[in-house]
């Protein structure tokens, strides 16, 4: 469900044909595993789906923390499977992917925070999928090094840790998160040399102002982040926090532009981005970007 007042035009999606989604449900639902898609309703799910690509969620479907954006459950989650990595790795092989992303719920209940079990699905996709690219969206580990260590240590091609929102609104919708420790475990994932591409992400239409906008793009930027992904934020239930305004697609190819002006290598902007939609699209865009300047 999103927000119940009518939607602007921009926002408007054409019914999706369920039979194209099904070869990717099938395989998810044959391998026991979870995708962030389902879990935080995308809006771009039933495409992705139907292009024969997901974003899987390992460690369990239930999150130790409660943001009011987010559509994940919240609670005490279940304990770690120690087999998710090898599944997903044979769902990823059985789809056919050459770039996999993988995210997880939060995991405040675990020493690592879960940085083990993603070094474990890096490793397991790298054995089943050789030469596939993998993307990684990470929480924060509360601020652990050694965790984001751990994790870089498995050689994702992209490691991306989405800042959400402008600092000011974190105490009101990011409960148990904290601005300055998102932006250090990016700018120590830029500077632990691992060769990874740094990203992050941030919606828009939760009451933050201009200014501040381009303050957290600045930020993100000094922090080393090279691909930043900037979307609508829709209202997934009735208990989450209310949508404040819709940005029409004008103004986000503006925030486009100054990003880019800023130095990232390549940003997406627009009501339906997400940190993982067309996420091999960025990344390849973001390496040529790259290539450009060398």
């Amino acid at each position: 469900m999103t927000e119940t007042r009518r939607l602007p035009d921009w926002l408007s999606r054409p019914l999706s044909d369920p039979e194209k989604t099904r070869g990717v449900r099938r395989a998810l639902k044959s391998h026991g595993l979870n995708t962030v898609c389902d879990e935080a309703r995308c809006p771009n799910r039933c495409e992705c789906f139907a292009a024969g690509t997901a974003t899987f969620m390992i460690l369990g479907d239930t999150c130790t923390r409660d943001c009011r954006f987010c559509a994940v459950q919240n609670g005490a989650p279940e304990r770690v499977d120690d087999g998710e990595p090898e599944r997903v790795a044979a769902a990823a092989a059985e789809l056919g992917l050459d770039y996999i992303v993988v995210t997880s719920v939060t995991r405040d209940d675990l020493r690592d925070g879960g940085a083990s079990h993603f070094a474990k699905t890096v490793r397991a996709i790298r054995k089943g999928t050789p030469g596939a690219r993998v993307e990684l969206l990470v929480p924060d580990f509360r601020g652990e090094d050694e965790a984001l260590r751990a994790v870089l240590e498995s050689s994702p091609e992209v490691l991306g840790h989405n800042i959400e929102t402008v600092g000011r609104l974190y105490g009101e919708i990011r409960q148990g998160a904290d601005y300055d420790r998102s932006l250090r475990l990016l700018e120590r994932a830029a500077a632990l040399g691992t060769g990874a591409v740094v990203k992050s992400a941030m919606m828009l239409g939760l009451g933050e102002e201009r200014g501040e906008v381009e303050r957290t793009l600045r930020d993100l930027r000094a922090a080393g982040a090279r691909i930043v992904c900037i979307g609508q934020y829709l209202r997934p239930t009735p208990e989450h926090v209310p949508v404040a305004r819709f940005l029409p697609p004008s103004e986000f190819a503006k925030i486009r532009e100054f990003a880019l002006g800023l130095g990232f290598d390549h940003v997406s902007a627009g009501p339906f981005v997400r940190s993982s939609y067309n996420a091999k699209a960025a990344h390849d865009a973001a390496l040529a970007a790259r290539q450009g300047t060398a």
